[in-house]
């Protein structure tokens, strides 16, 4: 059986003598120290759960002592013992960590009670470390990498999700890494050993659609030479992440709602009805409730979708998390291109971190990889990082009326464009025209995203 260990500190003989007996007879190992300094040396070499300390004593006092013993154990539970019991010294004692205070002559069954309150209180202290380290060591294997306080927030509420089967629907801007947030939840899940199926909704033709999720009998249009199974059943059993999916068309949503409400559907031109155990994970960079307002995209659908929602903070957002990723990416291009370590500059650090990143994850990811590859030295420097001076070379200067409508439009989409880090579908969406209305454009004006 553990015995839980006690460190009592009084300068008075007589006082340690009787708490030691009292507890031992409880069951406790205790040690006991005439010092704040003894104490400090004995707790070097020894751990312990709970410390009971007098707040005055010669040389070292409790408060400080306190401070000392919580530098070396930060979860130790301490109690402080005091004759001059005011509120002043409790509030004290509370602001630099402890548990509780008694009063002296100390009331033995009190003392115990106290004692096994901060008891509970150091194992919950235990257990939240313990899940927190397993929780980094998961997420390290995942590779989803932030010390930032909203990456942690979004870990732990994905920790707590995974284990669930409701729906999620993860929001965030381009680039800042939404499916491997949905991979994340698919491998700590009970599913981990079924299959993880994503779909761009963005770049699947409105026409195939419905067949590319439900599937489509031989026949049921031309070229359907065969039965084909869709995401739906690919993903039975486990995991089905529909990004983008504010891109799905509106017909197809109707399917889609009776699908995730009933687990069942037809494969598009048969009669046979298919039932999968699918759970469905969406992510979208676009503003959802602003197409319901629009009428192209159905609120039923939103809220079925939406059980749980996860955000996901922009880059600049979090730019304690920069470094961090820059040496992550480092190492995974040395690693898949045979190179050694490379740092970079304090120049080049400068830069990184006071840049903006509208492309977020992805866009410093491949920053780096050109740094990189491009680097002569072991360091990369600006000159490996032409894509800074691109995007200051092609920024455009504001509206001017001596400019023509074609080169002021000509502008407006180019500045739209470098905006959405050239996202064709955002670019449109805020531009108010089709994606094929903007490719037009683009070529019409010769807009091409540069590639040095």
């Amino acid at each position: 059986m553990t015995l839980y260990r006690i460190l009592i500190v009084d300068d008075e003989e007589s006082q340690r003598r009787q708490l030691a007996g009292f507890l031992e007879k409880q069951g406790f190992s205790v040690t006991t120290a005439e010092s704040g300094q003894n104490a400090i040396e004995i707790s070097q070499s020894q751990f312990y759960e709970v410390a009971l300390l007098d707040l005055k004593m010669p040389g070292m006092d409790g408060i400080e002592l306190l401070k000392r013993l919580k530098e070396l154990n930060p979860e130790i539970q301490v109690i402080m013992m005091t004759a001059y019991g005011t509120v002043e010294t409790a509030v004290e004692a509370m602001k630099h960590g402890a548990y509780h205070y008694v009063n002296k002559p100390i009331n033995l069954d009190e003392l115990k009670l106290n004692i096994n309150k901060a008891l509970e209180k150091y194992h919950l202290l235990q257990e939240n470390k313990y899940l927190k380290e397993e929780l980094e060591s998961k997420f390290q294997d995942l590779k989803i990498i932030g010390n930032s306080k909203g990456m942690k927030e979004l870990l732990n509420t994905v920790s707590r999700v995974a284990k669930t089967k409701s729906t999620v629907l993860i929001r965030g801007e381009s680039g800042t890494g939404k499916e491997m947030v949905a991979r994340a939840i698919h491998a700590l899940s009970d599913r981990v050993d079924k299959r993880f199926v994503a779909v761009s909704c963005a770049a699947l033709p409105e026409t195939l659609f419905e067949a590319e999720l439900f599937g489509h009998e031989k026949g049921a249009f031309t070229g359907a030479v065969k039965r084909k199974e869709g995401r739906f059943e690919l993903a039975d059993g486990g995991t089905l992440f529909l990004d983008e999916v504010g891109d799905i068309p509106l017909e197809t949503q109707v399917k889609l709602l009776r699908a995730l409400e009933s687990k069942e559907f037809e494969r598009l031109g048969g009669k046979e009805t298919v039932k999968v155990d699918v759970r469905i994970i969406s992510a979208t960079n676009q503003d959802l409730e602003k197409k319901i307002k629009e009428k192209s995209f159905r609120e039923d659908l939103y809220y079925r979708l939406n059980v749980i929602s996860l955000f996901i903070p922009p880059l600049r957002d979090r730019k304690e998390d920069i470094l961090l990723l820059v040496d992550h990416f480092i190492r995974k291009v040395n690693l898949k291109c045979g190179r050694k370590d490379k740092g970079i500059t304090p120049e080049v650090k400068d830069i990184i971190l006071n840049y903006n990143w509208p492309g977020n994850v992805r866009e410093l990811e491949n920053v780096i990889e050109r740094g990189v590859v491009l680097s002569r030295t072991d360091v990369i420097d600006k000159n490996d990082l032409p894509y800074f001076g691109l995007i200051k070379s092609q920024e455009m200067p504001p509206p001017s009326f001596d400019l023509s409508l074609k080169e002021m439009e000509k502008n407006h989409i180019l500045n739209t464009l470098l905006k959405t880090d050239w996202n064709l579908n955002k670019s449109s969406e805020l531009l108010g025209i089709h994606r094929n209305t903007l490719r037009l454009k683009m070529r019409e004006y010769g807009i091409v995203k540069s590639t040095d």
